[in-house]
């Protein structure tokens, strides 16, 4: 099973709208790292996605691009433990796609990958996507992508 963890493409500032939805640039580049799982072959059952417009909308950009179904999630917010979804993606049958926030996927990749949220083992960016493959021996990082790569 994969589990893709991406960060919300780059948002307006609150000065800007106090909703933050994405920018140009972060909507081209969320657009761009689709692209690019689609045509690397990423499969998923659903994207799960926080409920902050940001993420709703680097989910959507997704769902379209992968014909995939995304889901609202409360408990997925910058500031919301991880620990609780351990359980949840060690049930799921298919792999699964998570648009969130930082400092949440960066605990959550520490915590599935070194047993510590507090160790920094990956660097996301915005927009970018990293894929964690679980396998009998527990989950390792599969691959990393940034949009300033494509």
């Amino acid at each position: 099973m994969s589990l893709y963890l991406i960060q919300h493409g780059e948002a307006t500032s609150e000065e800007v709208n106090p909703l933050r939805p994405l920018s140009e640039k972060g909507r081209s580049d969320v657009v761009k790292v689709a692209g690019f799982m689609k045509n690397a072959g990423v499969k998923a059952g659903e994207i799960w996605h926080s409920t902050k417009l940001r993420a709703k909308e680097t989910a959507g950009i997704l769902a379209e691009t992968l014909v995939l179904k995304a889901i609202e999630k409360e408990g997925l917010a910058p500031n919301d433990p991880p620990a609780v979804w351990i359980e949840e993606i060690n049930k799921a049958r298919e792999s699964i796609i998570i648009v969130g926030h930082l400092p949440f996927l960066q605990r959550f990749a520490s915590l599935l990958l070194t047993g510590s949220e507090s160790r920094e083992v990956v660097r996301f960016r915005q927009g970018g996507v990293v894929c964690l493959e679980k396998t009998d021996s527990g989950w390792s990082i599969a691959w990393m992508v940034t949009p300033e790569l494509l």
